[in-house]
């Protein structure tokens, strides 16, 4: 017994050491490394916090949606709109401010959630899936067509995030901390890493919280979880709303990094793109669906710059070869093939047998499970904190 306690003792010192750690050397990032890999980790945290919505709602919910690219674009656009310029005479703008117009980027897409919630609450499984999948081409008529919001398929241009005069998507004012200029990325950098932060510790909360168990009993069966007193409609709403808020947090950050969007950035490549994310990091994981983002992020840019190397890869793709993004897909399609044969926990599968092997309980491993039968005689596994 206090051979067991001693090794749960060491392994949360270590995992408090390994956050630490890596949360040190997140903020010391910018004070080392170059303008081009602070922006790549800015779109990284973006999409993440996209990521950890998806996979509450497909891992944890149980709930399949194909529309994820579409509620990026409401925050994305939500945003440039409720920050644009009223005095534009092109393009629509209400003025507000830049914080002001940010929150509201995320409000807009969980209102969006929250329309289609009545469609998520009475389907389930591939028939949520195809619905889901109708708003993404409704996003792109829309987005396309509606040039006084959007600017149609010659895009919009995003206002910086500002505070007062100071902007934190910038470069006015001009100043530097030790030594190193903080520009547009540095700023933006703290920015992204403490909307990160914030999306991790609501979501765990929520997942390993009341809201999460109901959702997962809710997953696993649906009758059991009427059975119980679970609100069945109601939750699948909530989660619904609560993973198109995160899909317009990642819109606002999309539209602050690239002070520029246009339609066809938020087509169905980019839900595609989010569900590859959750699967190679794991459904339902939190950190997986961070280490996910980052791998789907990161890899056409780190495949765009070793191209050198790479006799059969040509910016152009001509004869003979592939392009950068086309590389990276062949690369994410067979990732997700080799995870849902070998290990349908991905990443997070992966890591909890590695530390399983060490020698350390994992975190599911110090929570009692029990088995109950519910309703019609079938088990139902529920994590309960004793």
């Amino acid at each position: 017994m206090f051979s067991t306690l001693r090794t749960r003792s060491r392994a949360s010192w270590i995992r408090l050491g390994s956050v630490t750690l890596a949360l040190v050397l997140m903020i010391a990032a910018p004070f080392f490394a170059e303008s081009k890999w602070l922006f790549l980790g800015i779109l990284c945290m973006g999409m993440a916090i996209g990521a950890i919505g998806l996979t509450v709602l497909v891992g944890t919910a149980g709930q399949l949606s194909l529309a994820h690219g579409f509620f990026v674009a409401v925050g994305a656009y939500g945003y440039a709109f409720l920050a644009g310029s009223p005095e534009d005479p092109q393009l629509w703008g209400l003025g507000w401010p830049p914080l002001l117009a940010a929150t509201g980027g995320v409000v807009l897409a969980a209102l969006a959630g929250l329309l289609f919630s009545p469609v998520a609450a009475r389907l389930r499984g591939l028939y949520l899936g195809l619905a889901s999948l109708a708003l993404v081409f409704i996003g792109e008529h829309i987005l396309a067509t509606a040039r006084p919001l959007t600017g149609g398929p010659n895009g919009r241009e995003i206002d910086p995030l500002a505070i007062a005069e100071f902007q934190l998507s910038g470069n006015d004012p001009d100043f530097s901390v030790f030594g190193v200029p903080f520009g547009m990325n540095e700023r933006l950098w703290f920015v992204a890493l403490f909307g990160i932060i914030v999306a991790i510790v609501v979501a765990s909360r929520i997942v390993t919280g009341r809201s999460g168990r109901a959702l997962q009993l809710l997953r696993d069966n649906t009758a059991a979880a009427a059975a119980m007193g679970v609100d069945v409609q109601r939750q699948k709403a909530e989660a619904f709303v609560f993973s198109s808020a995160f899909a317009g947090a990642a819109g606002v950050f999309l539209a602050l990094s690239y002070q520029f969007i246009v339609p066809e950035s938020f087509g169905l490549t980019m839900s595609i793109n989010f569900l590859a994310m959750i699967i190679i990091g794991g459904m339902g994981s939190i950190g997986g669906a961070v280490a996910g983002a980052v791998i789907v992020t990161a890899l056409p840019t780190l495949i765009t710059l070793s191209s050198v190397a790479l006799p059969f890869v040509s910016q152009t793709g001509g004869a003979g070869t592939i392009t950068p993004g086309l590389l990276s897909q062949i690369i994410f399609g067979a990732a997700v093939i080799a995870i849902l044969i070998l290990e349908p926990g991905g990443l997070a599968g992966i890591t909890r047998r590695l530390v399983r092997r060490i020698g350390f309980p994992t975190p599911a491993e110090t929570v009692p499970i029990h088995s109950r039968t519910i309703g019609d005689g079938s088990p139902t596994r529920i994590k309960e904190k004793i």
